[in-house]
C-alpha cells in the first residue's frame, strides 16, 4: 500500500483518524481494491480455472466449550492440490473460523476477519460480542457475492465461546451471506453430508473435550471414505486433522501428538470395524 503515503513519507489523515470501528469499511474507503470481494472478476467459471478448494470442516459443542476440526486436503478439480492445508483460523481469544470452498479467497476473508475484530477492539476499547462477530462475518461473506456468482464460492464456519451464556456456539453461512446458528454440531464442505451422518450417531450432550475430539476425527474419517476431496489420516506422511478448542480459558490448538494419537486410535479401530462405531438403537 505504498500509495497510501504522502510525499513526506507520512500516512494521510484518514489513516490517523479512522471514522469507523469497522476495518473493512475503512479499507473500502482508502483502498477498496484490496478487499477480496472487490477484486477484478476473472473470465469464465471456477471450474475452468481449477482453483484449489478447501473441503471438509466439522464443529461440535460440548459442555463448557466448542471444538472445530478440519481435514488437510485441497483439490483442483480431480487433482489433489495440497495435502496439508490449514483451514482453521484463530480470529480472537474466544472465536475461530474455518473455510470451505475457494481456498485463496477464503484465506483472505479469514485473515481480514481477524484484522476486523482486532481493529474493532482497539477502536471501541472492548471486543465484539459473539453475535456481533457472527453478523460482521455475514456482511463480509455477502461482499463476495460477485465472485460467488461466478463459482468462486467461500463458505465459512464460525465457532466461539459466548462468555455471556457460558457456552460454545456454532454459526454457519450460505454463499450470499445468510447467517444461521447451528446447535450441537455441524459440518461444511464437500464431505459434510457424510461427516454429519457420522456425528448424528456419535454425538451426545455429555461429551467431554477428549470425546468430542475423537468424534470429530471419526466424522472426518467417514467423510474421507465417501468423498474423494476429503483427506483422511495419512499415517505414512504423518498428516492428521487439525483441531481447535475454545472454552472459557480461550482458544487453543490441540497438540499434533494428541491428534495423532486420536487418529491412530480411529484407524486401528477401523481395522476391526471398517464402518466405525455404531449408536445404540434405544
Amino acid at each position: 500500500m505504498t500509495h497510501a503515503f504522502d510525499g513526506g513519507g507520512r500516512l494521510p489523515a484518514a489513516y490517523l483518524n479512522a471514522a469507523t470501528s469497522s476495518f473493512s469499511e475503512f479499507l473500502g474507503m482508502v483502498g477498496p481494491d484490496l478487499l477480496p470481494g472487490r477484486a477484478e472478476l476473472p473470465q469464465g467459471t471456477a471450474s475452468s480455472h481449477l482453483t484449489p478448494d478447501a473441503t471438509t470442516i466439522v464443529a461440535l459443542a460440548f459442555p463448557g466449550g466448542v471444538l472445530l476440526a478440519g481435514d488437510r486436503r485441497a483439490t483442483s478439480g480431480n487433482v489433489i492440490a495440497n495435502r496439508d492445508m490449514d483451514k482453521l483460523f484463530r480470529t480472537d481469544e474466544f472465536s475461530a473460523v474455518a473455510i470451505a470452498g475457494a481456498a485463496g479467497i477464503g484465506i483472505e476473508l479469514a485473515k481480514l476477519f481477524q484484522v476486523e475484530l482486532e481493529h474493532y477492539e482497539k477502536m471501541e476499547g472492548r471486543p465484539l460480542s459473539l453475535e456481533g462477530k457472527a453478523n460482521k462475518l455475514a456482511t463480509m461473506v455477502r461482499s463476495n457475492l460477485g465472485m460467488a456468482m461466478q463459482g468462486f464460492v467461500v463458505v465459512p464456519l464460525l465457532v466461539g465461546y459466548d462468555e455471556a451464556r457460558g457456552a460454545g456456539r456454532i454459526f454457519s453461512y450460505d454463499p450470499v451471506g445468510g447467517r444461521y446458528e447451528e446447535h450441537r454440531f455441524h459440518s461444511i464442505g464437500s464431505g459434510s453430508v457424510f461427516a454429519r451422518g457420522a456425528l448424528k450417531k456419535l454425538f451426545t450432550e455429555t461429551l467431554s473435550e477428549e470425546e468430542a475430539a475423537l468424534a470429530a476425527v471419526q466424522a472426518l474419517y467417514d467423510a474421507a471414505e465417501d468423498d474423494s476431496a476429503t483427506g483422511g489420516p495419512d499415517l505414512h506422511r504423518r498428516i492428521f486433522p487439525l483441531i481447535d478448542v475454545i472454552t472459557e480459558d480461550g482458544h487453543r490448538r490441540l497438540p499434533a501428538e494428541d491428534v495423532e494419537r486420536l487418529a491412530r486410535t480411529v484407524v486401528e479401530g477401523r481395522a476391526e470395524r471398517p464402518d466405525g462405531p455404531t449408536a445404540p438403537l434405544s
